[in-house]
């Protein structure tokens, strides 16, 4: 009888567990969702306390972000696809004060390589081609851009290297034309890494070919089942070949960044961080280096596949050692010294700027509309104009189904750049010095600039493999009056782009 009863207990048990494990891999009934799911594997700290995996809801502290595309099944393939764009623009030479419409055709090639193993992930992205400005002394441009992304996975986190390079006729920042098959003219100069960690060129001013690269290396460990810890390290650079079509040069610069959070998960969808970050700065203009040291608490709000929404602000502090000179005349002010026959000794200037830094992002992935809206306060390198800029960024793009072939978009983004340091007064002479004021001006004697875009336009499928686009968009760069000075000059920046194109992006090949 014991062995009975032993025996229908284990039974009992055997069944129990069953239909617990079944009911834990089938979601909910939603429509006509499916009733049932592939059983996930058994988290790494047992079923009672589990977090999801980084992939799904990485930390907030991290350069990951939640996916918001219906899960599928994790594939290798190569994509490759093609991109024509032809425009029609005013000033499409960016200057303050210019006008006329001219013509810019595009062409772009891409491929995509996505490579899965067990413990690792590669993403290789590259799209490249030229683009030909009816302008004198313009015609063919170069555009290239090659982004990387290298996962190592372990039991609780992974390491990542990633870059991005690019080699651009005119700056990032609003230069989305509509194109959205094989990443095309949309994604052309975008890149994920900006604010922070200097891959972003905020504002388009002149034609100049730059180029610009963001190195990272990244670490995300997972220390226990709702902790986490991540480390990462960048440098970034740009640089520009040449002036623009009026003369005007541009400020190159390398900034060197660190990071390191703290993540804490309160609930399933709920995430707290402490983030301390680092930005060295470093420019072409002699005497204008700089860093800052920010602190920031991070609040975040996750719904798998539909919402992902972050808050963080915290203290900024910046340390400024401007190189001037004094007059070794003390009663002559330096900019006459030399005229009274006076010495200009060097010296440097500390100062000690506190601020405030700050992020916000929400996207969110409606039935048939998906929203990214975002906001970002933090020291960039000036985008060339400045050596240096408290920049505050936001940038809203929304897609919209309207039919099954047919869908549309909007693109609206902002930002105001304001001079972390003062002219000195030896740039000053160095400006108003023909012979040398290309090599050491900083660009212009602006305090502030602000710069803008407006954009929108609708796609058209045909097949599987065609998408047609057609679109608008609105620029403008304006700079503070102290621009000009204490004379009459142009100091606004307007663009107008109607553009049409192409895109070609045949199925992918499966290189399992």
């Amino acid at each position: 009888m014991s062995k009975l009863q032993t025996l229908w207990t284990l039974g009992m048990m055997a069944l129990a567990l069953s239909a617990w494990a079944q009911d834990s891999s089938t979601p909910p009934s939603t429509g006509d969702a499916p009733q049932s799911a592939p059983q996930q594997p058994v988290p790494a700290y047992g079923q009672d306390n589990a977090s999801a995996p980084l992939s799904e809801n990485p930390p907030l502290s991290g350069l990951d972000m939640p996916s918001l595309e219906p899960h599928a099944a994790p594939l290798s393939y190569v994509q490759l696809g093609a991109t024509f764009s032809e425009s029609a623009e005013s000033n499409a030479s960016g200057v303050p004060g210019g006008s006329g419409v001219t013509s810019v055709t595009r062409g772009l090639g891409s491929v995509i390589l996505k490579r899965l193993w067990s413990n690792f992930d590669l993403a290789l992205d590259y799209i490249g081609g030229a683009g030909y400005y009816n302008l004198p002394g313009q015609g063919f441009e170069s555009l290239q851009q090659l982004d990387f992304d290298q996962k190592i996975s372990w039991k609780r986190g992974q390491l990542s290297l990633r870059d991005s390079f690019s080699y651009l006729p005119e700056g990032n920042f609003g230069g989305s034309y509509g194109s959205l098959g094989s990443q095309g003219v949309a994604s052309l100069g975008n890149t994920a890494l900006g604010g922070f960690w200097g891959g972003s060129s905020l504002g388009n001013l002149g034609l100049a070919p730059r180029v610009m690269n963001v190195s990272l290396v990244d670490i995300s460990e997972n220390l226990s089942p709702k902790s986490a810890l991540t480390v990462a390290g960048g440098y970034a650079f740009m640089h520009f070949y040449g002036t623009d079509v009026t003369g005007t040069s541009f400020i190159g610069s390398s900034q060197t960044s660190a990071q390191l959070g703290y993540n804490r998960s309160l609930t399933a969808h709920t995430q707290l961080a402490l983030v301390y970050g680092y930005q060295g700065f470093d420019f072409s203009v002699l005497g204008t280096a700089f860093h800052s040291h920010i602190i920031q608490g991070l609040y975040g709000h996750r719904i798998s596949g539909r919402m992902d929404l972050l808050l963080g602000v915290g203290p900024q502090l910046t340390f400024i050692d401007t190189q001037s000179a004094v007059c070794s005349e003390s009663i002559v002010a330096p900019y006459y010294c030399q005229v009274f026959g006076g010495t200009l000794i060097p010296t440097t200037i500390k100062n000690t700027k506190l601020g405030v830094a700050a992020q916000g992002r929400l996207r969110y992935k409606f039935p048939k509309v998906s929203v990214d809206l975002e906001f970002q306060r933090f020291e960039t390198s000036g985008s060339g104009v400045f050596a240096g800029a408290q920049s505050n960024i936001v940038s809203l793009s929304a897609l919209r189904q309207l039919s099954r072939t047919v869908g549309g978009f909007v693109d609206v983004g902002y930002s105001t750049n304001s001079r972390v340091q003062p002219l000195s007064e030896q740039q000053l002479i160095d400006c108003g010095n023909p012979q040398i004021a290309q090599a050491a001006c900083p660009a212009n004697n602006a305090t502030s600039y602000n710069y803008a875009f407006v954009g929108g336009g609708l796609q058209r499928a045909f097949g599987r493999e065609f998408h047609a686009y057609v679109s608008y968009q609105f620029n403008e760069l304006a700079f503070d009056s102290s621009f000009c000075g204490t004379v009459a000059c142009n100091r606004i920046s307007n663009r107008s782009v109607a553009t049409f194109g192409l895109d070609w992006t045949p199925r992918p090949i499966r290189i399992d």
